[in-house]
């Protein structure tokens, strides 16, 4: 092991020239145009048996004489939207009254019959409220007869929507709830005469009729990943299905609260120095202020007894780990930042240490082979767990958000990625080719990420512990790290980039570059007051810098100076505190 740590240097059998996106098997469709609908502008004429018509949720029966528009928006718009913050602020009684002042209704009665109609799970009235119906509807719709026209038209839908995949979404929910209910042959009919002639994936059609075998409500549940009919299963499928129609017709939830949020964005966007202590008022144009950044160093913690390769600070805030070539781990109070724990259990150095999340516990990783879990919450920080199952260097681990399992990372050729509970009973082990050089588990507790030495990113369902996607990249990565929203994650790659990419959809979202790296393990971090910062270290001189860029526009905010000698290799932002972050190097130190 030279000084500083290197990257693992097998040699890759891949030929890609790109990133290559591999999606196990699965498929998405692209969307297809409506067919239900022949309507134009949003605007349909009402449902449900009433005789009048309304216009994007308006009544024509007050005259209205005041400007149609307001600073240049539509009056109408702002007017329902308003409306619909003020019901969702809960003044349901100034709601009513500027509806019947201004002469406006938030959405017509057939929308809100709808609403109803999926919330109290009448799936025949939902359908035939979204989609229309007729005495001619076939594949399970009714039509809807109360004396008045026995055929209506259905709700407008959004450009390039796919009717028949809202028809599945729904008699899905439908088929669901009649299996939660064990009415099985009502259930089978569903699946048979209702889903089955919609022609949707094979796959996902396989996979509910496996649910039939289900021994209870329970196991459905379970099985089918999906909360119930009491659970929040029936407004998940509303707030699906509500954003494929016309948002003229069916505004979409909390709009005004969105659209003040993308005005925030837009201003943090903006703002270079973005690392606010609070969220931005809406009272004021908001800018940070350059002399409010931490650009200075302001101490040097020396306790190590070799190059410093890893920090991580607790979620807290109140304590700061470093790690590296020394065996020995060095736990900070950042109070004052005297040592508060000192763990030198292990034989070699110690790559990767990782906080519980509720900082009563670390677990460190060394190249001993073994992996331990030490209790931070006592004074004399005694070792609760020993991990020796790998027969290689343990070079990464990662916390469930319940805090009561923990998976470790290897470059083992037979055990690279194990589940662990807390009295050290392997809870499962993924058959994998990939050795794992870092791994992270998103807060959220849906994924799992691991990169491997040979170029991969592996994206695992961490419920189902089923691969999800890989992803080929042509250059070696080093590290990887997931935002708190479990939205993307950060990779830092050796050809002097690190790129932010969408779990979701695994498309770079943004590249930020300037560092340099291609030899040796170098760590980035997501930073600042809300994630907006991007930071990371560099390899030696002439370079041995910190770097700091703005997530959301990849501007390189600060270049700043790192370690004295040798490659700044780890960086980490205080959660706690947006105005701290620390820096690990090869001078032994954390500054």
């Amino acid at each position: 092991m030279s000084r500083t740590m290197r990257q693992d240097s097998e040699p890759s059998n891949s030929n890609s020239n790109g990133a290559q996106h591999y999606s196990n098997g699965s498929s998405r469709s692209p969307p297809q145009k409506p067919t239900t609908s022949n309507t134009t502008n949003g605007h349909t004429p009402a449902t449900n048996g009433t005789s009048s018509s309304y216009t994007n949720g308006s009544s024509p029966s007050i005259s209205r004489t005041k400007n149609p528009t307001f600073y240049g928006h539509d009056r109408e718009e702002i007017t329902r939207l308003l409306i619909q913050t003020l019901s969702d602020l809960g003044y349901h009684g100034a709601a009513g009254r500027l509806g019947e002042e201004s002469g406006y209704e938030l959405e017509s009665p057939s929308v809100a019959a709808f609403r109803h109609a999926v919330r109290q799970g009448e799936w025949l009235e939902a359908e035939s409220l979204l989609f229309g119906s007729s005495p001619s509807d076939e594949g399970g719709g009714v039509s809807i007869s109360n004396g008045h026209s026995p055929r209506h038209r259905g709700l407008v839908l959004g450009e390039g929507v796919d009717a028949s995949e809202l028809k599945f979404q729904v008699r899905q929910q439908k088929y669901l709830e009649l299996l939660e209910k064990r009415e099985l042959e009502t259930a089978l009919t569903v699946l048979r005469q209702e889903l089955t002639p919609l022609h949707r994936d094979q796959a996902k059609l396989h996979a509910l009729s496996s649910l039939i075998v289900c021994q209870s409500a329970e196991d459905l549940r379970s099985q089918a990943t999906w909360d119930g009919a009491r659970g929040r299963s029936r407004q998940h499928l509303l707030d699906d299905l509500s954003k494929c129609i016309s948002p003229s017709v069916m505004i979409p939830d909390h709009r005004l609260a969105v659209l003040l949020d993308q005005a925030k964005q837009s201003q943090i966007a903006k703002c270079l120095y973005h690392n606010p202590t609070s969220r931005p008022s809406l009272f004021s144009d908001h800018m940070c202020d350059r002399s409010q950044f931490p650009l200075c160093t302001v101490l040097e913690l020396s306790e190590s007894l070799g190059e410093v390769w890893f920090i991580e600070f607790s979620h807290d805030g109140t304590m700061l780990a470093a790690s590296g070539e020394d065996p020995t781990v060095i736990i900070y109070d950042t109070k004052d930042f005297r040592v508060r724990h000192k763990f030198a259990d292990h034989n070699g150095y110690v790559t990767y240490v990782a906080w519980s999340p509720d900082d009563t516990k670390l677990i460190t990783c060394s190249n001993d082979h073994i992996a331990r879990v030490w209790d931070t919450d006592t004074a004399n920080g005694t070792c609760l767990l020993k991990i020796d199952h790998h027969a290689q260097v343990v070079s990464t681990a990662s916390w469930a958000p319940d805090g009561r399992t923990f998976v470790t990372g290897s470059l083992d050729k037979q055990s690279q990625l194990c589940l662990w509970d807390l009295s050290g009973r392997a809870l499962y082990t993924w058959s994998s080719d990939h050795r794992v050089q870092d791994c992270a588990i998103s807060p959220d507790g849906r994924r799992l990420v691991a990169i491997s030495p040979n170029m991969q990113i592996i994206v695992y369902n961490f419920i189902t512990r089923e691969e999800e996607y890989s992803i080929l990249l042509k250059v070696k990565m080093t590290c990887i790290s997931i935002s708190q929203d479990s939205q993307y994650m950060l990779v830092n790659m050796a050809d002097n980039e690190v790129q932010l990419i969408d779990i979701e959809t695994a498309e770079i979202v943004r590249r930020f570059l300037g560092q340099k790296q291609g030899e040796f393990v170098i760590r980035s971090a997501f930073g600042g007051g809300d994630e907006n910062l991007i930071i990371s270290g560099s390899e030696e001189p002439p370079d041995s810098r910190v770097y700091i860029w703005h997530k959301e526009n990849a501007t390189l905010i600060e270049n700043l100076e790192g370690h004295t000698v040798g490659c700044v290799n780890a960086v980490a932002w205080n959660p706690t505190d947006p105005c701290m972050f620390a820096s690990a190097g090869d001078d032994r130190k954390v500054r």
